[in-house]
């Protein structure tokens, strides 16, 4: 019976039922937009955010603690304590290694060029690192430092090739292109490298060249490790005070979580005799960033909802008033109050299912479109939020009827027949 009156409903009035499928697809089609965007705006956004730069400094362990009794300038053993290159491709072995975005040796020291002594940074540029099943890694400065303005090209790893900072290229009149003779061994600046930092100020070389230099071959100061990390929360904070303390199931938790800190503290079981630091700056803003936007959207989906309740519930109101003469007759023939509530609410659920279903196939075009506009490719789609939408749908759809399901409970025959309502 019930399923022949909401034809014939549907038959009678479709333009009343396109209008509450259509508020309903508009707030769909924008949930599932919204939701699909929040899902994966997290990784989205943390590799966008990879341009303020590496998120994780690896030292030598003494290195880390000296300037903490003294300052860098005087601290004795600062230039001497090193790590074995050959144990930084162990950072791609840790738990977290997808997380992993690029890392970067850094070796410091003076040189003579010129009879001045000039500041030379050793690193890697865009270097084939072999690990395990990845033989074709590459990583560099090119990866974790998209910061980096070269003007001119980037050097190559094999080469006798080098960046030259923009202050110290200013002061010596260097150009792209200019050959430069350096412990008896012709070089090339291929680039000038602007940065905003020290490095504009000192020569940036391959990190082979670099250590024959300066004589430490196969040895860095520091490493440089830029990953996809979540925002710190409470546990987190607990666990860089003192990971120890946790219970077995809190650590595995807090281990098993792609925290910055958790990921540090991995690098530190990997690689013997190092200190991993988060850099704060950095991982902190980016955990900020995540979350405002999270609750942009977050707020956005709620106004959504609301506005989609009250338009549903405004479109039932005006059914109701058009058909207050059908509930009357209905009313005198019997019928209970819970019968034409559902009669109702059959009608709305179903336009909220056709208009969910709908709206889900537009947002999830929305989504593609916000995904190329924002990060140059598409958003993931999940699953999850077909159901979660269709749900939702149903509930705008129950709540925005509620209110005109009351009244009808108040609705007298006589009233209604004689359009008194």
């Amino acid at each position: 019976m019930i399923t022949r009156m909401i034809s014939q409903s549907w038959r009678r009035n479709p333009r009343q039922k396109l209008l509450t499928v259509l508020t309903v697809f508009l707030a769909a089609s924008l949930l599932s937009a919204l939701m699909t965007v929040s899902i994966d705006i997290g990784d989205k956004m943390a590799r966008e955010m990879k341009s303020y730069g590496a998120n994780i400094l690896i030292e030598p362990a003494e290195q880390a603690a000296m300037p903490a009794l003294m300052g860098d300038d005087d601290n004795p053993l600062a230039v001497k304590s090193t790590l074995d290159e050959k144990d930084l491709p162990a950072i791609m072995g840790i738990f977290w290694r997808n997380n992993i975005l690029g890392f970067a040796p850094l070796l410091d020291g003076k040189i003579q060029l010129d009879g001045h002594n000039v500041h030379l940074i050793g690193t890697f540029f865009d270097q084939n690192i072999p690990v395990p099943d990845e033989p074709e890694y590459r990583t560099g400065q090119k990866t974790i430092s998209p910061y980096w303005q070269v003007t001119g090209t980037w050097p190559d790893d094999t080469k006798p090739e080098l960046l030259a900072g923009a202050q110290l290229a200013k002061q010596n009149n260097w150009q792209p292109g200019t050959n430069l003779t350096i412990s008896g061994q012709a070089v090339t600046i291929t680039g000038i490298l602007s940065s905003g930092s020290d490095e504009e100020n000192a020569i940036i070389a391959p990190l082979k060249l670099a250590q024959q230099w300066l004589g430490l071959e196969g040895k860095v100061h520091a490493a440089k490790v830029s990953a996809l990390t979540v925002p710190e929360n409470e546990l987190s904070k607990k666990a860089i005070q003192n990971p120890d303390a946790l219970d077995a199931e809190t650590y595995d938790r807090w281990y098993c979580t792609a925290y910055v800190s958790s990921i540090s503290h991995q690098l530190e079981e990997s690689i013997p005799g190092i200190v991993a630091r988060p850099i704060w700056q950095v991982a902190a803003s980016e955990g900020v960033i995540i979350d405002k936007i999270q609750w942009l959207l977050v707020m956005a989906t709620l106004a959504a909802l609301l506005a989609a309740a009250m338009g549903v519930a405004s479109l039932m109101t005006s059914i109701f008033m058009e058909r207050s003469k059908e509930i009357g007759l209905m009313k005198a023939l019997g019928a209970h109050n819970w019968m034409i509530g559902l009669l109702f609410y059959a009608e709305a659920v179903l336009s909220s299912l056709i208009g969910g279903l709908v709206g889900c196939l537009a947002g999830w075009s929305i989504a593609q479109f916000i995904g190329w506009q924002l990060f140059g490719e598409p958003l993931q789609f999940s699953w999850i939020v077909v159901p979660s939408v269709l749900v939702i749908s149903i509930i705008i759809a129950v709540i925005g009827t509620w209110f005109p399901a009351r009244r009808i409970t108040r609705l007298y025959p006589v009233e209604a027949l004689y359009g008194r309502s």
